[in-house]
Formats: C-alpha cells, sequence, structure tokens
C-alpha cells in the first residue's frame, strides 16, 4: 500500500484529497500547520474513512508541521523510511490562498508559499522522493478574452497569490531539467472549486470570515450574514458580473488521485494540466441556482470590482481528459446542494 505526503491535508482541497486516496487504498500522511484549517477535519476524515466499504481501511498518519521547518520536515521523511513503507510521493496544497490578503501582505504570502515549497522540495530529494502533484492556480492566467484558457494559454498573474503559484512551477520546471531522469511532476492549476463532500461531513471551512464567493453565499444562506457583496455589476458580461469556471470539489480531489497514478506508472514527467468544467458561469447565476436548487433567498448588493480580479476564468480541460482520463463528473445543481447539505450540518464549519 503506497504511502503519500499530503501537505495541507486539512485543507479544503486536501481534506477532499485525502478521502479520495483513501478510497483508492492509498496510505496517507496529513501534514498541516492549522493556519488555514482545523483538527477537527482529521476526526471527520476518519469518520468517512469509516464508512468505506473495505475490509482493510488505510492508515491516516498526521503531524502539524509548518513546511519552513526544514529539520522536522527531514525527520518525517526519515522516520517512514525507518518503518519500511517510505513515503512514495507527494500532494503539495500546503500554502496561503487569499487574493486579497496577498495583495495587503505579500512578504508574508511569499515567505509562507515559496520557502516551504523550497524546503520540502530539498527533503524529497536528499530521500529519493521524486514524484509530486502541486496545487497551482488558474489565477496565474491573469487577464483573459471570451476564449477558453489552455495550459499554453499566456500566464500573468494579477496578484502576488497568483505570483507566488507561477515562482513555483517555475522551480519545478527548473527542478525537472536539471534531473529529467529522476523526477515526475504534475502542476494541476484547477479553477473554482466548490461544493462538499456527499456526506456532508467534510467542506470548506475558512477561518475567519469567507472571502471566497461560495462560502460567502452559504453564509447568508444559513442566516449568519444578511447579504452578499458582488464585486462588480459593470465587467463585459451579459449580466454585468465575471464569469468563473465551478468545478465540484470531488472532482478536483479524483484529479489528483489520477494525477498521482500516472506518476507512479510513467517516467520523466511535467505537465501543467487545467482540472475545470468548460463551462463559464457568472457570479449571478451561481446565486441564481443555489436559490433554485435549495429554495432559500439570498440577498446581494454590488461593489466595485476588486484590485487584482478578471472578468473570466474558464478552463480547456481537454489536456486533463486526453493525458489522465479525467471528466468532471457533478453539475453546478449538484455543486449547490452537496455545499448546502455541508453548510446545514456545521453552519459555523469546523468551528
Amino acid at each position: 500500500m503506497k504511502k503519500i505526503l499530503v501537505t495541507g491535508g486539512a485543507g479544503f482541497i486536501g481534506s477532499h484529497t485525502c478521502l479520495a486516496l483513501l478510497k483508492e487504498n492509498y496510505e496517507i500522511f496529513i501534514l498541516d500547520s492549522f493556519v488555514n484549517s482545523s483538527e477537527i477535519v482529521l476526526k471527520n476524515i476518519n469518520l468517512v474513512r469509516n464508512l468505506l466499504n473495505k475490509k482493510e481501511i488505510p492508515k491516516i498518519n498526521f503531524k502539524k508541521q509548518d513546511l519552513r521547518d526544514k529539520e522536522q520536515l527531514n525527520n518525517i521523511f526519515l522516520k517512514e523510511i525507518k518503518t519500511g513503507n517510505p513515503i512514495s510521493g507527494v500532494i503539495h496544497f500546503a500554502g496561503l490562498k487569499s487574493v486579497g490578503d496577498s495583495i495587503s501582505k505579500p512578504l508574508e504570502y511569499w515567505n509562507n508559499n515559496l520557502i516551504g515549497t523550497i524546503n520540502l522540495l530539498e527533503v524529497m530529494d536528499s530521500n529519493n522522493c521524486h514524484k509530486i502533484v502541486f496545487s497551482s492556480s488558474a489565477t496565474i492566467y491573469g487577464l483573459s478574452g471570451n476564449e477558453q484558457l489552455s495550459e499554453s494559454s499566456k500566464l500573468k498573474p494579477s496578484n502576488p497569490y497568483g505570483e507566488s503559484k507561477l515562482a513555483i512551477e517555475k522551480l519545478l520546471n527548473n527542478l525537472f531539467s536539471s534531473s529529467p531522469e529522476k523526477w515526475n511532476i504534475i502542476k494541476l492549476r484547477y479553477f473554482n472549486p466548490i461544493g462538499a463532500h456527499y456526506s456532508g461531513l467534510i467542506g470548506e471551512s475558512p477561518i475567519g470570515k469567507p472571502k471566497n464567493i461560495f462560502p460567502r453565499i452559504l453564509e447568508v444562506a444559513i442566516g449568519k450574514d444578511k447579504i452578499i457583496e458582488i464585486f462588480g455589476n459593470d465587467w463585459p458580461t451579459n449580466d454585468g458580473t465575471n464569469i468563473r469556471d465551478y468545478v465540484h470539489i470531488m472532482d478536483i480531489a479524483d484529479g489528483h488521485v489520477l494525477s498521482m497514478e500516472y506518476l507512479f506508472n510513467n517516467q520523466s514527467v511535467n505537465l501543467n494540466l487545467n482540472l475545470g468544467t468548460g463551462k463559464g458561469t457568472s457570479v449571478l447565476e451561481l446565486i441564481r441556482t443555489f436559490e433554485k436548487v435549495n429554495n432559500i433567498k439570498i440577498n446581494y448588493c454590488f461593489s466595485e470590482r476588486r484590485k487584482g480580479d478578471v472578468v473570466r476564468l474558464v478552463a480547456d480541460n481537454n489536456l486533463a481528459t486526453k493525458v489522465l482520463g479525467w471528466k468532471p463528473k457533478n453539475s453546478l445543481y449538484q455543486m449547490c446542494l452537496d455545499g448546502w447539505e455541508w453548510k446545514k450540518k456545521y453552519p459555523n464549519g469546523y468551528d
């Protein structure tokens, strides 16, 4: 049973990916500093894990860890080598992720995201672990027109968060070029993951006031906020609100598992892959779909555009389909349904 290290494994995307890995019989080792997550998610991952219809349930290991502590990170790899089942691959989520905060706190973002990744890669190399799936982002594409974004589209992030993701991608490319016979790398550029695990036990639980659109909708739906603020109604779109490619969190999680399997089955890999539905949905369309699916009225108002925001981000996902056989299975309807089921069970998140 292969052992996968999942950095940031208690976060929104990380926790759902851990469930997908367990389902496919991977043993997982979760590292998380809990800067953007909660320890309660580990309990809930175990709850869902125990629901799996399996004779042998894969093991979950965990350590509270900041990747900037290189010595402790190295000790984890050494300890797992001694068990006889070393870490075979890494899925790297750990990092700060707020666009707005990255603009106001660029030093914090660069220090956390880049230094942590450099430490991780150095420790992986010294412990003969050379398979990594990196959690990148569609924000590295920056401004776009009406076309879908392919992996070859121009890269021009419009905020420090996107810049840090692109810098890590470049670092990974440099690393691969130095030793293509050794490294196997996939960088997943995903668009807007929303929704929750089908059980309603795992979902998005932001620390502090939510900044992304879907958790803000949930806050209004549950009655914690009276109204949702939409940043701009003068974008060049049909209804004046910007357009995103919303994709179910479990489809994103499955993409990570397929990527890891691809790295185990192939050699000398260095790929960039988009994970998105290929369908654009405006902010107002998302709100109206949520209202229809869950029979709830969502009040909203408009404010000025948010600095660093772009009009449209929609994926061309053909390469992920061709290489991995990955296809999004869940509709926007299902995303809204599952997200609301999670919020009803955990109105205050994991707090």
